[in-house]
């Protein structure tokens, strides 16, 4: 018999990745890659997805390589807003939801969301490697404030695994495929948003 999920009622949020931050966010690249796997994931284990533009009409849609991605009933909404928090998104979402956020900017969107939901009473994942703003100085502060206030600061791959919990669920194998598939970006992706183990060991002491 398999454990119980330690993240029940899982959500993923992503938080506008939009074509007009692409030149401006710190590492883009990687966060958009970052939430790429996670989106695969999400799609096995059959997790609820919820995507915002901030002000889609100046700032550009949410970049195609994710907006082509994006499972049918994702729950997509633009906002003027900072925080994820708008009707549209709280109407679908599961009040009971643990939610996990990736996105952009770290200390402003990804930040006022984090702190709406767990005023609201969700327990939040913040993913390191999947978030960023524009001047990466802003990221670690972001993240002290954020785990300071309760959300539980993770990497993908960690929440992937916490995900699971018990290598014998049914969908392990694809799991643990897409983390094969994935060893190398992952790699990347830590190397360009966390850094390495001492400098990340700076930011694990929040």
């Amino acid at each position: 018999m398999s454990a119980q999920p330690r993240i029940a009622h899982p959500a993923l949020f992503i938080c506008d990745l939009q074509e007009r931050f692409q030149k401006a966010i710190f590492q883009f690249p990687a966060v958009v890659a970052t939430t790429q796997k996670l989106l695969s994931a999400a799609s096995v284990l059959s997790v609820p997805v919820f995507a915002t533009t901030q002000n889609k009409r100046a700032l550009g849609d949410t970049v195609p390589e994710l907006l082509k991605n994006l499972p049918a009933d994702t729950v997509i909404a633009d906002k003027t807003l900072f925080s994820m928090c708008v009707p549209e998104v709280l109407e679908k979402l599961d009040e009971k939801a643990t939610v996990t956020i990736v996105g952009i900017e770290s200390h402003i969107c990804v930040l006022q969301t984090t702190l709406d939901l767990l005023e609201r009473g969700h327990k939040v994942y913040v993913v390191r490697d999947g978030v960023s703003s524009c001047n990466p100085q802003e990221i670690p502060t972001a993240l002290a404030r954020m785990q300071q206030a309760g959300a539980i600061v993770t990497t993908s791959e960690s929440w992937l695994f916490e995900l699971m919990r018990d290598s014998s669920r049914p969908e392990f194998k694809a799991i643990a495929g897409l983390v094969k598939e994935n060893k190398q970006l992952t790699k990347e992706c830590l190397e360009a948003l966390v850094g390495s183990s001492t400098e990340a060991g700076g930011i694990s002491k929040l």
